[in-house]
């Protein structure tokens, strides 16, 4: 009983010693220090890379240090920027909770696949043509548990941030997680309101997506749409015609729409809506469609001033509104 007590004391004042110890040299500051723990790499050899680049003065007491808080076999493998003067506790917090080094890549509003596939590659530095094999899988929707078709539409685009050497499955994964978190269940409610599901909503987003370029206009695109589609009308959508075509192009040609007349993209030639989304709509164009301007009308045209468009309940007023954009155009202004 004596000997447990005095190994306990022991143990205690060796804890208060190293506790004592564990302090900051120095004031926290300067540059931080980069360092890169490899996957399999010892304690041992973490330790002696913290004291070669002057981050850990003592390694004998860090290391029983460590070992005292049983954190020697946690520390993750991973890229390191750690600030010199940093105490003790920090240097383990930051190494055994995985603080690495992350970079930014964004996805813009609006991009398909294609277009996703690159900047994923570049990020990764992985080979185009494989991570392109990943998103356009045409069975991908049934790994990522998206409503498909493929994955087009369901990698909500906005800046993420991740730690070098991710794989692309890591980010394919966080977009579409980032996608479904979008789905509350309030915005739940309202698409049961619409009566559409993911997949129509998603794909009606990404058409609102494609026409509109100023966003505070989406929620009346997306009212023009849904009117069409409520009274049986074509949605006669350009970028649905380009999509089928393969991208965009300077002009929108009779001959190029009719080289995809049968395509079930072309919405002036197939009613209703595609079969998948034409790109990856934002956040705000989904809860645009969601919620849709109160107004009735079903027609739009760009005016040529900013990107704003015309918006008209009658065909002859749309024709009219067509037709000043046509002079202008050719007016140059």
């Amino acid at each position: 009983m004596i000997h447990a007590t005095l190994r306990l004391r022991g143990l205690w004042a060796l804890g208060l010693l190293l506790a004592a110890a564990c302090g900051p040299a120095a004031t926290p500051g300067g540059e931080p220090v980069d360092l890169t723990v490899p996957d399999g790499a010892g304690f041992s050899q973490v330790v002696d890379t913290l004291h070669a680049r002057g981050l850990v003065s003592r390694p004998t007491l860090f290391t029983l240090y460590a070992r005292w808080k049983k954190l020697d076999r946690e520390v993750r493998s991973g890229r390191y920027a750690l600030t010199p003067g940093t105490d003790w506790a920090g240097l383990l917090t930051a190494l055994t909770k995985g603080r690495v080094v992350t970079r930014e890549v964004t996805i813009p509003e609006g991009w398909t696949l294609r277009q996703i596939g690159p900047r994923i590659a570049e990020f990764t530095g992985r080979p185009v043509d494989e991570v392109r094999a990943l998103l356009e899988d045409s069975t991908a929707h049934t790994r990522f548990g998206v409503p498909g078709p493929g994955l087009e539409g369901y990698l909500l685009p906005e800046t993420y941030r991740f730690a070098d050497g991710t794989p692309p499955e890591t980010i394919v994964e966080t977009m579409v997680e980032h996608y479904t978190r979008f789905w509350t269940p309030e915005r739940e409610a309202l698409l049961r309101e619409r009566d559409m599901d993911r997949r129509e909503l998603t794909t009606l987003a990404s058409i609102v997506q494609a026409e509109a370029r100023i966003a505070d206009e989406m929620p009346m695109i997306a009212a023009v749409y849904h009117n069409r589609l409520r009274i049986g009308m074509l949605l006669q959508a350009d970028p649905t015609v380009l999509y089928a075509l393969g991208g965009p192009r300077e002009r929108l040609l009779y001959a190029a729409m009719d080289s995809v007349a049968d395509s079930p993209y072309n919405t002036y030639t197939q009613g209703g809506l595609p079969p998948g989304p034409i790109g990856s709509p934002g956040a705000q164009a989904l809860d645009a469609t969601l919620r849709p301007a109160d107004d009735p009308a079903l027609y739009f045209v760009v005016t040529g001033v900013d990107g704003r468009h015309v918006f008209s309940r009658t065909l002859a007023d749309h024709n009219r509104a067509v037709a000043e954009y046509r002079r202008r155009r050719d007016a140059g202004r």
